[in-house]
């Protein structure tokens, strides 16, 4: 699978990744192998998937191997493949201590972004013969979100705004600050950056018509029944791009993409992912 994305710079990552290894150092390291293991021992280590998952996070456990270690390895797969249970993703040679010292870490990164992914490739299966695309959000762990938001693409979803400069999205706090759904656009139309889309959230079917009747590149329908997601797709009507966000689960999703909406954003996807799980065996 060949990911079309640059937001898995590892250049741009190395402070954050070596001081998540510095996390787990600690100040005297390994104390539990350095009493129990001779420096020149060596070892086999397989870092193995326990359960079906889309894979994710392969190039940040390389990063460690190569920078931490002289542990002569070879990985199985690129970001994005899919493995079975029972999968080998990485195997290798090396310093058991090397190894002891950088499987925590490794297996934190494969286990979380892999769980990312992974769920996202369910919610993209659920929605499969439909228009609809799955988005992630900003509801993202603290610096992770770009790692996250590469994992979302490896499980075959979409990018909503990376940061605050991708786009004007208005939301209920704007609105209420603005004083309605008019004066909320015709502000942001005002003072946009030049070729910049403008989206507004709608809670209501009022709130919808005001929407429509303003102009608005994309309107997100935020928290409402089947039933009024359809009415409001049949209002707007194709003169607005539709998003619809907030109550989204694997059990509704195929539902709510039938009604004709073009984006699903979920925010499950990288605030609440299970993690995959994965080990690493020593023989």
């Amino acid at each position: 699978m060949q990911l079309q994305t640059n937001l898995l710079q590892i250049e741009l990552l190395k402070k954050f990744l070596d001081s998540s290894l510095q996390e787990d150092h600690g100040i005297k390291g390994d104390i539990t192998s350095n009493a129990l293991i001779k420096n020149e021992i060596i070892v086999n280590f397989t870092i193995i998937s326990r359960e079906e998952a889309i894979i994710c996070g392969i190039p940040i456990a390389e990063y460690f191997l190569q920078n931490y270690s002289n542990i002569e390895y070879k990985t199985t797969l690129n970001d994005g493949g899919k493995v079975a249970a029972g999968s080998n993703l990485i195997t290798g040679r090396g310093k058991a201590k090397q190894i002891l010292f950088l499987e925590r870490v490794i297996l934190n990164y494969l286990q979380h972004l892999s769980g990312v992914a992974t769920i996202t490739n369910k919610y993209v299966l659920a929605i499969s013969g439909t228009k609809a695309k799955i988005y992630d959000t900003r509801k993202t762990l603290p610096l992770y979100r770009t790692m996250q938001k590469y994992a979302v693409i490896c499980g075959g979803g979409h990018n909503h705004r990376l940061c605050l400069d991708s786009g004007i999205l208005i939301k209920d706090n704007h609105i209420a600050i603005c004083g309605g759904i008019k004066e909320a656009l015709v502000k942001a139309k005002a003072n946009k950056p030049h070729y910049t889309q403008i989206e507004i959230e709608c809670d209501t079917l009022e709130q919808v018509r005001e929407a429509i009747e303003e102009g608005v590149d994309i309107i997100m329908l935020d928290n409402m029944s089947l039933e009024k997601l359809q009415t409001a797709v049949n209002l707007i009507n194709g003169k607005s791009l539709i998003e619809v966000s907030g109550g989204i689960s694997l059990e509704n999703v195929n539902n709510i993409a039938k009604v004709g909406v073009d984006i699903i954003s979920v925010g499950k996807l990288t605030h609440s992912a299970p993690a995959v799980d994965i080990g690493l065996d020593i023989y």
